[in-house]
């Protein structure tokens, strides 16, 4: 319940109503006006916040969770975070498979939030029993009282985002967005919000971005899980080695594949354009705008939102780290002026 003088009953009165702000030194020789939905200003600084606290409140309206019980979870790092934050308030333990691509700032706030977290390897098959899929589905039969969320496969995923994301950006753009940008990972955000937006007019176009490495582009295409698109990369929360039934394909109108490397430094430059400190998904999602203008997808009057899910802050061992951004390779001597902003006296 929100009081007046903006005084709130806890935390959880402040998920949702993130702000669309405006970008211009980034888009400024692109066509279109583009605006970000950040969702860094939800109170677990990413969008999951949404989805966590959705499926949860139903779960409770259904009787599924009653106090005291444990809810499990797989996650690269920000659902885990927003489930354990909403587990707090609501009174709930919390178990979550980690997947170990997941940067050690994440695994290390999880812990933080009260969770008991289990790290699996990132780079084995969906139904590998280490995998974090695996994981939780044994860890949700071995403990009595357990809900397993399984936002991959759950419908109310794309709800929570159909009921909140999908609504707050149709009235910030008073109805006049014709493009949605966003990433696609289990693919709630997008298709919950295309939905929405498709609902309002059809004619929006919504482009999903997606990894190399990952198979969801060319699903999307053929509808075909084609094993040979997988290999590693080392974006989080973006692309999948499986089809997750959250993604509503049929909404979205196309997808655009991007480098984990170009994304690495699109994030970074979007922190030094803008103003705004946003993750590795965000530095993708940008990247996928600044390849679709040069393709010169977008027209002058075209109002396009693009959705940055997190906060820098998840990736300083990452993407913010000149150490790791070296050791990946990414530094070449394009680049390597970037790594040189800090000068030390002697």
């Amino acid at each position: 319940m929100k009081h007046k003088n903006q005084v709130f009953d806890n935390v959880l009165d402040l998920v949702g109503k993130t702000p669309l702000i405006k970008l211009n030194k980034m888009t400024s020789q692109i066509k279109g006006n583009f605006y970000a939905k950040v969702e860094a200003f939800n109170p677990g600084h990413s969008s999951k916040d949404r989805i966590a606290l959705y499926i949860i409140e139903q779960a409770e309206k259904q009787g599924i969770l009653s106090p005291g019980d444990t809810i499990i979870e797989t996650t690269s790092g920000n659902t885990g975070f927003s489930i354990a934050m909403v587990s707090i308030i609501k009174g709930y333990d919390c178990v979550l498979a980690v997947s170990s691509k997941s940067s050690a700032d994440k695994i290390d706030m999880l812990k933080t939030m009260g969770a008991k977290v289990y790290v699996c390897p990132a780079h084995v098959s969906a139904d590998d029993p280490r995998s974090y899929y695996q994981v939780a589905k044994r860890l949700h039969e071995e403990i009595k009282g357990s809900v397993y969320i399984n936002q991959y496969f759950n419908q109310l995923n794309i709800d929570a985002h159909y009921h909140s994301t999908g609504p707050e950006i149709w009235n910030q753009t008073e109805g006049k967005i014709t493009h949605l940008v966003a990433c696609s990972g289990t693919g709630g955000t997008i298709s919950g919000t295309a939905k929405y937006l498709k609902e309002k007019n059809p004619n929006i176009k919504v482009i999903g971005v997606d990894a190399f490495g990952s198979v969801i582009k060319k699903y999307h295409e053929t509808r075909e899980f084609d094993e040979e698109e997988i290999y590693p990369y080392r974006i989080e929360g973006l692309g999948k080695n499986l089809i997750p039934t959250a993604t509503d394909f049929d909404v979205i109108d196309e997808f655009v594949k991007v480098t984990d490397e170009d994304s690495a430094h699109t994030a970074r430059l979007i922190a030094k354009t803008e103003g705004l400190f946003v993750g590795y998904t965000s530095g993708a999602a940008m990247q996928a705008i600044k390849q679709l203008g040069e393709d010169g997808k977008f027209k002058k009057n075209d109002n396009i939102v693009v959705i940055f899910p997190d906060h820098g802050s998840r990736y300083m061992s990452k993407i913010y780290s000149d150490k790791w951004m070296s050791e990946q390779g990414f530094f070449d001597s394009i680049n390597v002026e970037a790594a040189q902003s800090i000068e030390y006296i002697k």
